[in-house]
């Protein structure tokens, strides 16, 4: 097979077209079967669910060329298991069980010419997505759903290697006790964009939420799981049941205990505790993990350890064995690397 025409190394995180796309209806009561199309265009009545009320959710996964040159994605079934609890949320119908998997091994394999060749720091990202597409004008649930799935070839997130970056303490609430804030739907992420922007404006690269009940809590950023190393080289992240269950996170604590070694835990954090910490990173499937060196708590600065110029050692050895068993460099635990056979 040939690859496209791509500079793969200089490839940004942004949306390139490929070729095809997933495409399956939910109406009466149940979904069709499904199909690849080439049209990337969604025509939708006016007065559609998804535009009316948010009715949607989403996921965000890879496909790599591992080096000994298949094409697999990490995890899967665990966005599977995801989609599905988010869309119940929402009621949403949920996909029966393989549609998932399944839609992501069609579009892959449709598109495998744009899946980046090994080394190249490139990646294939993939979003599957659901939304409501009847019209709606009441207060209610959709009657009819498409699902879908895109496929664009990525650059690393961060180019030149992960640099830390600055964050602030934020003033808004990213969700309440009994929200949505555990689910990925796109009303999350839609309330998050103001308070990101206003970070950019005063040179913050992201936001920490605290817990919206007594703001005393560390939650997650917009679109991100916090992942803290203590002074005694312990690996924690916070536990709260209005952050989304990450992939990249939960993946990460079992590195930390069964490849490494070490000690990890998720546990409530507080703010105040937070200055103890060693080091620090934000943990998602775009960048794996992004080192953060400081933190600005409304003009009092926490700086941690690890400093501004790399990541922190335990955070570095954690990304390193992560995309490791990722790329196929290091034996993967049964199950967490799905081939795509081509």
């Amino acid at each position: 097979m040939e690859k496209k025409d791509i500079d793969w190394g200089n490839l940004g995180f942004g949306y390139i077209k490929t070729d095809y796309r997933y495409v399956s209806n939910f109406k009466d009561g149940k979904w069709d079967d499904g199909e690849i199309t080439t049209d990337d265009k969604v025509v939708l009545n006016e007065c559609a669910g998804v535009l009316q009320y948010a009715q949607t959710v989403f996921e965000g996964l890879k496909a790599y060329t591992t080096e000994d040159g298949r094409i697999v994605t990490f995890r899967p079934d665990l966005n599977a298991e995801r989609i599905n609890q988010s869309a119940a949320r929402l009621e949403i119908p949920t996909l029966p069980e393989g549609k998932f998997i399944d839609a992501v091994e069609k579009t892959v394999k449709a598109n495998a010419a744009y899946v980046p060749p090994y080394g190249s720091g490139a990646t294939l990202y993939v979003r599957p997505y659901i939304f409501g597409s009847n019209p709606v004008i009441g207060v209610k649930p959709a009657d009819e759903y498409q699902f879908r799935v895109l496929v664009t070839p990525v650059g690393p997130y961060f180019k030149g290697g992960a640099k830390p970056i600055v964050i602030k303490v934020s003033d808004f609430d990213r969700a309440a006790p009994h929200g949505t804030g555990d689910i990925k739907a796109g009303l999350n992420y839609a309330m998050s964009l103001h308070a990101i922007v206003t970070a950019h404006a005063e040179g913050f690269a992201e936001n920490m939420y605290l817990d919206s009940a007594t703001r005393t809590k560390v939650e997650e950023t917009g679109g991100a799981n916090f992942l803290f190393v203590t002074k005694d080289g312990k690996v924690v992240t916070p536990k709260s049941k209005s952050i989304l269950p990450s992939i990249t996170r939960r993946s990460l604590i079992y590195v930390a205990k069964e490849y490494l070694g070490l000690e990890a835990e998720e546990r409530e954090i507080t703010l105040e505790e937070v200055a103890d910490m060693a080091e620090c990173g934000l943990c998602g499937t775009a960048a794996v993990i992004s080192p953060v060196g400081k933190i600005n708590d409304h003009g009092k600065e926490i700086c941690f350890p690890s400093g501004m110029e790399e990541m922190g050692p335990v955070t570095k050895k954690l990304y390193d064995t992560l995309t490791g068993i990722q790329m196929g460099r290091i034996e993967a635990p049964e199950g967490w690397v799905h081939e795509i056979k081509i």
